[in-house]
Parts: C-alpha cells; structure tokens; sequence
C-alpha cells in the first residue's frame, strides 16, 4: 500500500492555523532583530571613535601636532568623552522612553503593518546616517545625538514593540505563553549578538559602514513587513472564512496547535469573525489593570541593568581586560548568549509554577551577587570572563525579557478588561516605556561615574537589581498565598 513521505505527511498533520502562527512567530522574531542589531553598533564603536593612540604607530603624513588624541573621531578626542558618549546613548534612550508611552496609543489605532513597516524604513535611514558621518568627515555632537541621528532614531524605533508584542499576543494564548515567548523574545539578544558581530567586521577599518550595513538590513526587513504580515487571526476570517463553505476553514484549530489555545478556549472557530470590542483601551485605563505599575516599575530598574550592559560593556571589556575593539565586542556577545537562556528558563519556569513575578524576583535575588562577583574576578582569566558573561546575562535578562513579553501579553489580555482586545499594544508600552526610562538612566549614570572607577558603577547595577526586587514584593507575596491555598480577596 502506499503512502505519503514522512515529511509530506509531518507537514500535513499542522493546521493552516499553526502555519500562520508560526510564520507570524518567524516575522515578528526577524522584525526585532533587526530593531536591535541596528541599536548595538554603537556600543562597538565608542573604543574606536576613543583610543589609547600611544599603543598605536602614527602615519607619517599625518598633520596635527597632538600625539595622545591623533587617532581619535573629533568630538570624542577630548578627555570628556565618556560624558560625550553618555550624551550620545542618551539622546536615542530619551527618546526612546519618551516616544514609548506615544506609540503603544497609536499601535491600537493604526494598522499594524503598516506602523513597523514605516518604523523599520525611517530606523533604517537614521542609523545610516549616523554611519555616514564618518564618510562626510562630521565632527559635530549635536549631529550625532540630537539634530538628525541618534534622537530621531530613538523615537521611530519605539514603532517596535508594541507592535510585535500585540502581534504575537493576537495569535498566541496563554496556554504556553511564557515559553513560547521566552523563546521569542531571543530576538533581542540575537540582534545584539549579530550586531556586534557585523559592527566589530568593520570598526577598525572603516566604522560608518559598522551602521550603514545594519541600516540597510533593518530597512529590509520593513519592506519584508509589508508585503507579508499577516496582524491577526480574526483579520484572515474576516477575509476568507465565508468565501467557500465547502473549503476547509482557515484558521480551524486543531489537536496539532491546542497548546496555543487559552485555557477555556473552544477548539473551533467559528466562520463569523469573533466580536470584539472596536474602543481601544485609554492610557489611565491601561494604568488601572493590576500589576501594570508593578511590573513597569520593576522593569525601569531591571533594564537600567541590561542596557547599561548593553552600550558599556564592550568598553568596560576593553579597559580592564585590555582587548582590543573588535575582541571586546566579540566577547561582549556572551552577554547576550546567556540573555537568550535566562529568558527561556524564566518563561519556562513561571509557565509551569504560575509565578510571573516570583520568578522575576528570584532571578533579581541572583542577579545582584554575580554582578558583583563579575567586577571583581570576572578579569582573572578567559575561563572566568566567559562564565560570569554568560550567568550574568541569563540573571539579569531573564527577568527584563519575561516582563517585556508573556508578562506585557498577560496583562494585555487581563480578565479585568471583558474582553476587550484593544490593550495589548498600550500596556505593552506603558510598561516598556517605563522601564526605557532606566534604560536611558543607566548609561547615563555609567557615563558620569564611570571616570571615579568602574567599582562604583558596578555599585550602581546592584543597587538597581535589589530596588527591582523589592518593587515586586506585594506580587510575590499574592503569589505565595495563591500557592498556599488562600482566595485572592476581590475589592469591590
């Protein structure tokens, strides 16, 4: 008797559902990666734009007379460039936090795929013409970090989140929602790692096109997102589900997607597109759901942690364990490595206990030791800088990426809002853009006391891992009663 091909019949045994799911999955992961392989560059560059020149053999026909800048970029030649760079981070991270709160208010109100592909094209363009400044020969800071680049970029790439975040929240329940999106979210350290990795090719030779190549990719991929985003489930029925009766539906559900189903949630969709609510959620209505201002106010401090990481490491990798540029970004990506594991097991490990926030916390209570032990012998040799890099970056980022995904979806979707589906975006950046308030705290603060020693900025990153920790203490605590047997007491 024949039969069809294993792979025939491995492709056949999925709906048209999981397919569309999972090639949502597939797009939205490339779209954010792109989001964050355009914002690593720099944090490669800044040992390049400021070098130690007296290592270094001076061209002949070089003019200028000062032996100790000649290698430098002008106008991170002088001895204030740190707080240069810290102006630099900042102009993009301030923006970024700014323009946050904004974007999640139009993600419910504008198309989706229309929103990132516009975002992802003008991301592209800012990032190259940062690039281009070294081709240009432009020696100005207000270029760099506020007039065209760095400010601009910053408020077009907050585009980003929200509107993956919702994406992915249309198609997914909660079922295995943390795992799911803790795998997803590997995006973010997988745009850092790449980043790092096409900047570092070209920093020592010629560092604009360390931007222009990630700008051109990031632009690609907005032009991907047009042609092929598909932003919700209910979308496709609208189009399709009553155009032949006797088709098989598309988006029937079936035994091979129910872990992507809601608890609850019936296995058949109806060909009638499900009602929702058409009123998208206000701002203050979105700050009244519980745990958003927990979470927010959490992931502030987290993420000063990561992102200080983020922009400084490479640097901090390059003065005290004396790589050069390109090995100090190369190595700076085990960072991101370990981000990828922490934020797997942390999504893991609250699908499995219900803890969303006891897990944060837990990881919090780790986090804030290694950071420590990592200052002080994480130099001592290549065995010991590998391993702290990567258990720090599973600590540190496993909470910032459970927060910013199955926690965002959760309480986008939270049981309080009967059902109205038009909050995803507006929480995902109310509690994003909180934490992109940190975001630009924490390289900035690095920025000011990095020049009174490395030891006190490490000071700073564990003071900001326990006040995370503390802010979700009463969520914890519900949590833990919750495990223990004890009814949530409902106010009225």
């Amino acid at each position: 008797m024949r039969s069809l091909a294993p792979g025939i019949r491995l492709i056949t045994s999925f709906s048209r559902d999981s397919w569309y799911r999972g090639f949502t999955l597939f797009l939205t992961f490339l779209f954010y990666t792109s989001y964050h392989l355009s914002r690593k560059p720099i944090s490669i560059v800044k040992s390049q734009l400021h070098r130690n020149c007296s290592t270094l053999i001076r061209p002949p026909n070089l003019n200028g007379t000062d032996n100790e800048t000649w290698c430098d970029w002008a106008p991170f030649d002088k001895d204030n460039y740190q707080t240069l760079f810290g102006a630099v981070d900042n102009s993009f991270l301030v923006a970024y936090a700014i323009g946050m709160f904004f974007s999640g208010i139009f993600g419910e109100r504008v198309p989706l795929r229309y929103y990132l592909t516009i975002g992802m094209l003008l991301s592209g363009l800012f990032t190259c013409l940062f690039g281009l400044g070294f081709y240009l020969n432009i020696h100005s800071i207000w270029y760099y970090a506020f007039v065209q680049v760095r400010a601009m970029n910053g408020l077009v790439q907050t585009t980003g989140w929200p509107a993956v975040v919702a994406c992915v929240g249309n198609w997914f329940g909660k079922g295995k929602r943390g795992f799911i999106m803790g795998v997803w979210n590997s995006h973010t350290s997988v745009g850092n790692i790449l980043g790092s990795l096409i900047a570092g090719v070209f920093v020592s030779s010629a560092w604009g096109m360390s931007f222009i190549v990630p700008g051109i990719i990031i632009a690609s991929t907005g032009v991907l997102c047009f042609f092929f985003l598909v932003e919700s489930e209910t979308m496709l029925i609208a189009v399709y589900g009553q155009e032949d009766n006797e088709k098989e539906p598309l988006l029937q559900n079936s035994s091979s997607n129910e872990i992507f189903s809601s608890p609850g949630q019936s296995n058949s969709i109806s060909s009638e597109p499900a009602e929702e609510h058409t009123k998208a959620i206000s701002f203050c209505g979105a700050l009244r759901i519980p745990g958003v201002m927990e979470f927010s106010l959490c992931l502030l401090f987290a993420k000063l942690v990561s992102y200080t990481f983020l922009y400084w490491l490479p640097l901090y990798i390059a003065n005290v364990a004396h790589f050069d540029p390109k090995e100090a970004g190369d190595m700076s990506t085990l960072f991101d490595v370990g981000g990828i594991v922490g934020g797997i097991v942390a999504g893991l490990v609250s699908d499995q206990t219900g803890g969303r926030a006891s897990t944060c916390c837990v990881m919090l209570i780790l986090a804030a030791p290694m950071l420590f032990l990592y200052n002080h012998i994480g130099q001592y040799s290549l065995a010991t800088t590998i391993g702290m890099l990567l258990v720090c970056g599973a600590l540190v980022n496993g909470p910032y990426a459970l927060i910013t995904t199955a926690v965002s979806a959760d309480l986008g979707t939270h049981e309080s809002l009967r059902g109205n589906s038009r909050a995803l975006s507006t929480v995902t950046a109310i509690i994003d853009g909180t934490g992109s308030i940190g975001a630009a705290l924490g390289p900035l603060l690095a920025g000011l006391i990095s020049p009174t020693g490395w030891n006190n900025v490490f000071f700073m990153l564990v003071t900001a891992d326990i006040l995370a920790c503390l802010l979700l203490s009463r969520l914890v605590y519900k949590e833990v009663r919750g495990w223990c047997g004890h009814s949530p007491r409902h106010r009225g």
